[in-house]
């Protein structure tokens, strides 16, 4: 016969067994990476990085083909005749003409011009999107990368908290069983340690899907799970913010506007020169032929359409929409660029002085506490309560140095990627 408490219990063991096994499942498939590593690998595999590469080879064919000395290709004509010509009381006469021409139509407003001009600047928005495109994705690594190394830490944190409580709970059940210490006592460290062991089993869950996460963004195969190695230390930025804020404004992104702005102003003067007409010049020679001669003509043609009736009112109000859109785009991304630069650098400040604070006056009193209390209790000084006490603040400061230290590492990276720059640890 089952008892009610025993029935309570199984649904968390066999959720932690089957927790267990998936993580015993993926830790057989881990690889281990650093962040250069991680980095590297990002760079080589990212679908989104590619296809940025893929998208400048487009821009470099069309900057080619704006370079060409004309921008239509000359036209060769060519006509053969049979004349017939009848002749009273004669056979007809049948004889053989043709015409033989070139021509060619050319832009009379500098609208080549304009075309090169309008492929430079896509050539160049294309170069600098490639760089942008692995900015972004190389923050987005980082952030992953730490958020799971931070997660691996806490892990190994609350897993030498359990230690503790553990080695306590069994020292309060030989006082229990002994009678020095009431049933009260051994109740408070079985659940102490139980909910150790649930804390245990949420963040294993959390490192289920951080690396998840970041196996998608390193695009490693199926049934990978990476493991991060390294240290949530950050050192002090080599910047101030002056520096800081004068390279927000020449961040990859924002140089792309530039670029994508000078390009639509290109276009937009190709669309107002396309107004002016385009003159065909050709020439040709023929023969004509007739029963008493043979004539060779020699002419030069020249053509142009009137625009009467089209005015590429349409072609110029696209351009125009553009070039206004993009101009728009790129003054609300400097000040935004600017303005999250100042944000995200008083938030560095507040929190590396808060990090400051913790591992260099609170975290070694607590740890000193920690040791006396251990000893105390083993004394009998003091009780089970006393000693749950100490360890809890001892545990939570340790986790508040934890989480700021991490938090503090993602927005320097946050900064560093809203700045433009690679990293805030140097130069």
């Amino acid at each position: 016969m089952v008892d009610t408490h025993t029935r309570a219990r199984l649904p968390r063991a066999t959720a932690a067994l089957a927790l267990a096994l998936a993580l015993a499942a993926s830790s057989a498939a881990a690889e281990t990476y650093t962040f250069d590593q991680a980095i590297e690998l990002a760079e080589r595999t990212n679908p989104a990085l590619q296809s940025a590469q893929a998208a400048l080879r487009a821009a470099e064919g069309e900057k080619t083909e704006s370079d060409a000395p004309l921008r239509n290709n000359p036209e060769l004509s060519g006509e053969h005749r049979w004349r017939t010509t009848p002749v009273p009381g004669l056979a007809d006469e049948k004889v053989r003409e043709w015409q033989l021409g070139i021509a060619q139509t050319f832009e009379i407003a500098g609208q080549q011009g304009y075309r090169r001009q309008a492929a430079e600047a896509a050539l160049a928005e294309a170069k600098e999107n490639v760089e942008a495109v692995r900015r972004r994705i190389l923050a987005e690594v980082e952030q992953r990368f730490f958020k799971l190394l931070a997660l691996q830490e806490r892990l190994a944190l609350e897993q030498r908290s359990l230690e503790l409580i553990e080695n306590a709970a069994r020292l309060t059940q030989r006082r229990v069983a002994a009678g020095e210490d009431s049933r009260l006592a051994g109740n408070l460290a079985r659940v102490e340690a139980e909910r150790a062991r649930n804390q245990i089993a949420m963040l294993e869950e959390q490192l289920i899907d951080a690396r998840s996460e970041l196996a998608a963004t390193l695009q490693l195969p199926q049934g990978v799970a990476p493991q991060a190695v390294g240290d949530l230390s950050t050192p002090p930025p080599a910047y101030t913010l002056r520096e800081l804020l004068d390279a927000a404004t020449q961040r990859p992104d924002l140089r792309v506007l530039g670029h994508r702005e000078r390009a639509a102003r290109g276009r937009l003067s190709l669309e107002r020169a396309s107004v002016y007409p385009d003159i065909t010049v050709g020439l040709f020679t023929e023969r004509e032929s007739s029963n008493t001669s043979r004539e060779r003509i020699n002419g030069l043609s020249l053509s142009i359409p009137l625009p009467l009736f089209r005015r590429n009112e349409a072609g110029i109000g696209r351009a125009t929409t553009e070039l206004t859109q993009v101009e728009i785009e790129r003054r609300r991304a400097l000040r935004d660029a600017r303005a999250e630069v100042s944000a995200l650098w008083s938030k560095l400040q507040s929190l590396r002085t808060r990090v400051d604070r913790l591992a260099g006056s609170v975290l070694p009193s607590l740890d000193e506490n920690q040791r006396l209390s251990a000893k105390a209790y083993e004394a009998g000084e003091i009780g089970l309560v006393e000693l749950l006490l100490v360890n809890r603040q001892t545990l939570d400061a340790r986790r508040e140095l934890l989480e700021a230290e991490a938090e503090l590492r993602l927005v320097q990276a946050e900064l560093a990627r809203a700045a433009g720059i690679p990293s805030l640890s140097g130069r």
